[in-house]
This record gives C-alpha cells, structure tokens and sequence, in this order.
C-alpha cells in the first residue's frame, strides 16, 4: 500500500503541475465573481452592495478558513479530493485479474450449446451460423454499427450487449471481476439443474405454506436426491420439503419461504404500502408446443399475454414470485427492505461512527438518507459487471432453448450431446404427460429476455444491494412479529414456528436475496448457478464500492463489517 501511495502521488503531482491544470483552477472565489460584474457592465450583482457590508473582523476571517471556505482550505480541498479520486482509481486498476474463462461449449458444441434467441433458426430451434458468427463479430468490433449488421429472426431487438462495455469511476471496472465457468450442457450439475426447473414449472401454483403434505413436492424431492450433482440445499444428503427450491445462504433455510421483507407492510414517508400485488391466474404456461416455442426463439412477438387475478394478495407461491420479479424495479426489493428496516428502527451496525456520539448525528453520512442513496446506486454498476459476463465471456444457453434440445432428444429428432440424468427424471415425463412435449413451461408469455443466461442480473443486482444493507445494519438484530402469507395469499398470518424468534436482518436479505432470482428460475428463465455465481459478483461489485466510499469519509471510521454470502464476516 506504501508503494500504491507513492505512484499515487507522483501521478497526482505530474497531472497537478501541468500549465492546464494551473489555469484551469487559477481564478479565485472573487476574480470569478468580478468577471460576472464585468460581463453585466462591470457591477457583479452579487457584490453590487459589497460598500455597505462592513469585513469580516480578522479572527472570523481565519475562523472561515479553518472552516473551510476560506482561499487557502479551497486549494487544500482540491487537491484532496483530487488524491482520493486517483488513490482510488488505482486501489481498483492494482487488484489482480482474475480468470475470465468460459466453459468451451461454444467451441465443442458450435450452434447447439449457447444462447441464441431472437437469432433466426431452423425448424429444430437450431440457430443459424451465420447469423451466430456475425453476433461475436459484433461483440469483438468496436463500432455500433456492427450490432446493426446482426441478422434478427423476428422483430424483438438483443438487450443492450453494449452494456457490458460501458465503464464507471467507482468501485471495481465491470471487466475486473468474473464468475466461475456455468454447468456444460453434457455435465450431471446441469442436469439437475434443468431437472429442478421442470418440477418448478410443475409446483408453481403450490402454497409454500403446503410444501410438506404436497404430493408434488414430495415426488420433487425424491426425483432431485437422486441426481449425482445437484448443489442445492439438502437435509442429511437429501432434498425435503424444508430444502426445495430454496437458496444456499445463511438464513435461507429459517422461516417461510418468502422473506419478510417480501411480505412487510412498507413505511414509505407518510404513506404505508400494503405488499399485496397483482398477481396472475393459475396454470397458465406457455411455450408448451413446439410452433408457439419456435417463433418465441426466433424472437417473434408472443401470441398470448399475460391473464391477471382481479384480487391482489401477498406471495404465496411460485407463481406469485415469478410475476413479482417479471415487472419489479431491479432494486426496489431492497429499497422497500431499507425503508421496512428505517421504520422498524432496526439499529445500524456497530461500527458506525456516530452510534458513540452524542453532539452531532448522521444525515448525509451514515444516515438514513446515505443508506437509501447508496442501496440502489450500486444496482447499475452491478448490471455492468454481468452483462459483461454474459455477453462477452459466458453466451450461457438458456432454460427454454434448452428444453427444446431436450424435446428434440427425446422425440429421436436430434442425438444433442446432453448429459442422460436429465433425460431420464421423472420430471421430463411429467411434463410430457401434461403439456405432449418435453419443452420447459413458461410463466411469461415471452419466455427469457433476449440476453444470455448466465449469470442472473436480478441475481447480482440483489448480491449488490443486499451486501449494502448488511454492511449497513446490524444482522444480528430480530426482526419482531414475523409473519407469513396464508395458503390463498389472501392474508398475513402471523409465524409461529419454532425459529419464529431466530429471523434476524442478515438471515432475511439473504433470503431475500434467493427469492428474487429463485422467482426468475420459478417463470423458467434461469438455472440455479445463474443465480447462485451471480450473487458473490453482485457481492463484489458492492464490496468494491465499499472500499471506495470508505475514504471519501471525514469520520474516524474503522470500515464496514458484514457476512458473505459463504458465512465468512470482513471488515471492509
């Protein structure tokens, strides 16, 4: 670090020793002033009565530069603020590069194992190579126009793969982080990934409040204890009703399915918000035949929309979960958790200094309005870090193209380099039994968003946001009066199982944290691992932040403290 604040200072000295730099700052306080006056026929109308306005007495005037208005504080300040930008720039540009390495699909398995909806495509939903090589084209030139050359399938445009090029001046550049390679299409983890999306489509209208007298769950369970590599959570090696479908954090397995935040009334100045929404009917897939699933890959415009329930209620399924995150704001989860947590007068974390203090307060550090700021200022930052990922490094398939490869397999169309667990799940036949093909239902009529896969940006949005409220709150703290959603989310009931009293802030944004991307996988869209990698790059996306914002305080601060999504606690 000795070494880091030496190159900071000579750069610092270079750049503020130039001619430029001097003139640029050169004028004072009151030569710019008087250059007003000057321009408005030499009377600047704000020194204008300056004859009737007696001098600062001398004491007050050293007093208003030891304050920090005076010329001499002004210059000190620049040049402050000039070093802690630069110490930061290169604190960020000095972390090692860590290994951005995709999973070599894209070269064993050309065409056939990664995403290219809203390409054009055969009959089988295999797409075109031309089409595919112009799209790496595009993402390798440095010209807009290139994305304009790409040859579309139907009439809805790729989401934005220039996001993952944009650069930002706080925290970590999006290029400087990575996520592990995803789960290969010809691996068992894959598979049983797929496998636990098949039972979600099929569980999707089940109250979580049900899960352990429900025939459905149960057949989940024992059909995903069979798979060699699922990595979900488990009970003694097995998968149960208390596992399924939940996240693999701390918290996540404590408690209703749904976290509190989800359920909460939110304190919103003086409004208070019922978290009641609108939710859908049950039992409407989509994408469940082979021509709707083929034009919706082409990226056609669906034919069918979406048929809401009349009645708002609480999340109380998958389904409900499903439609939360297909129409939120990315980071309004973790808003209306800050302001829950604001109004409950959840205590901040130990560290923050102005919990010893008894003279001054916080406000615009380490208070209310900075947590509400800074929670969702990391949100698009975070959606640069993965859209490089997925654009430039992963090109992960996704769950509906891949169903397709799986429905293609099965009916002796294609021999695709699948891995066989899949194929042989009691899921598949289920879902065959129901709907006549072996395709993934959909709980959005359009399917996925045209962009790849992997990793989730719901997903590393929440390992962002919810890193913040953790650095930011103490975790430990119980939340009181846990609730839970009644069987027809008509209600909240109020929680009485025996962890009622266990439901702390860092268990609840973990889980909170699961929820939001477990409802993406819930409509069909995304994997596990899209979520579960996801969540540790949206962690270090924040945690990144944190150690930029960090210096930029005038507090005696010792860092920010937090768990990790793997159970580790940092000071940052």
């Amino acid at each position: 670090m000795g070494e880091d604040r030496r190159n900071n200072e000579r750069a610092a000295g270079e750049l503020t020793n130039t001619k430029q730099t001097r003139s640029l700052w050169s004028c004072s306080r009151r030569t710019f002033l008087v250059g007003i006056g000057a321009g408005l026929g030499g009377v600047s109308p704000f020194v204008a009565n300056a004859s009737s306005v007696s001098a600062l007495p001398a004491p007050l005037e050293g007093a208003r530069d030891a304050a920090g208005s005076g010329a001499g504080a002004t210059a000190r300040r620049r040049e402050e603020a000039f070093r802690t930008r630069l110490d930061a720039a290169l604190y960020q540009k000095n972390l090692p590069q860590p290994p951005l390495s995709d999973n070599g699909e894209e070269s064993d398995y050309p065409y056939v194992a990664n995403y290219s909806k809203g390409l054009p495509h055969n009959g089988l939903g295999e797409v075109d190579g031309a089409a595919y090589r112009s799209l790496l084209e595009a993402l390798s030139a440095d010209e807009d126009a290139a994305f304009e050359r790409i040859p579309l399938g139907g009439v809805r445009p790729l989401r934005n793969p220039q996001g993952g090029k944009a650069f930002d001046i706080e925290g970590p550049d999006c290029h400087h982080l990575a996520i592990r390679p995803a789960p290969r299409i010809d691996q068992p983890e894959n598979s049983s990934e797929m496998a636990e999306l098949y039972w979600m489509a099929l569980a999707r209208d089940v109250s979580f409040t049900e899960y352990e007298s429900n025939p459905i769950v149960a057949s989940a369970c024992t059909d995903l204890s069979r798979f060699s590599d699922f990595r979900g959570p488990k009970q003694s090696g097995l998968v149960t009703p208390a596992t399924i479908f939940r996240g693999n954090t701390r918290g996540d397995q404590l408690g209703p399915y749904v976290s509190q935040f989800l359920l909460k009334d939110i304190p919103y100045g003086t409004l208070r918000i019922s978290q009641r929404q609108q939710s859908v009917i049950p039992n409407m897939d989509y994408m469940t035949d082979s021509a709707s699933w083929l034009n919706i890959q082409n990226g056609l415009t669906p034919f069918a929309s979406d048929v809401f329930d009349r009645v708002p209620r609480y999340i109380g399924n998958g389904r409900d979960l499903a439609n939360y995150v297909h129409f939120d704001a990315l980071y309004e989860a973790y808003l209306n958790a800050c302001l829950i947590l604001l109004g409950l007068g959840a205590p901040f974390d130990p560290r923050n200094p102005y919990l010893s203090r008894h003279k001054t307060d916080a406000f615009a550090t380490f208070g209310g309005p900075h947590i509400l700021s800074l929670v969702t200022e990391v949100a698009t930052r975070a959606l640069k870090a993965v859209w490089f990922a997925k654009w430039y490094v992963h090109r992960r398939l996704r769950p509906e193209e891949y169903g397709g490869r799986v429905h293609y397999s099965l009916t002796g169309a294609r021999n695709y380099p699948i891995d066989s667990e899949i194929l042989k799940s009691q899921a598949v036949q289920r879902i065959f039994s129901r709907f006549g093909t072996y395709l993934l239902p959909q709980a959005y009529p359009e399917g996925c968003p045209l962009h790849p896969s992997y990793g989730s940006g719901h997903a590393t949005v929440a390992g962002a946001c919810v890193t913040i409220l953790k650095a930011w709150f103490d975790e430990s703290f119980v939340l009181p009066d846990p609730v839970v959603a009644s069987a027809d989310g008509s209600a909240l009931l109020p929680y009485s199982g025996r962890d009622a009293g266990s439901l702390t802030v860092g268990g609840e944004l973990n889980k909170l944290a699961a929820n939001i991307p477990a409802g993406r996988n819930f409509a069909g869209i995304h994997w596990r691992t899209d979520f579960s990698e996801a969540l540790k790059l949206g962690e270090a996306v924040a945690i990144g932040i944190l150690e930029d914002q960090k210096n930029t305080y005038k507090e005696s601060f010792d860092g920010f403290s937090l768990t990790k999504f793997d159970g580790t606690t940092i000071t940052v």
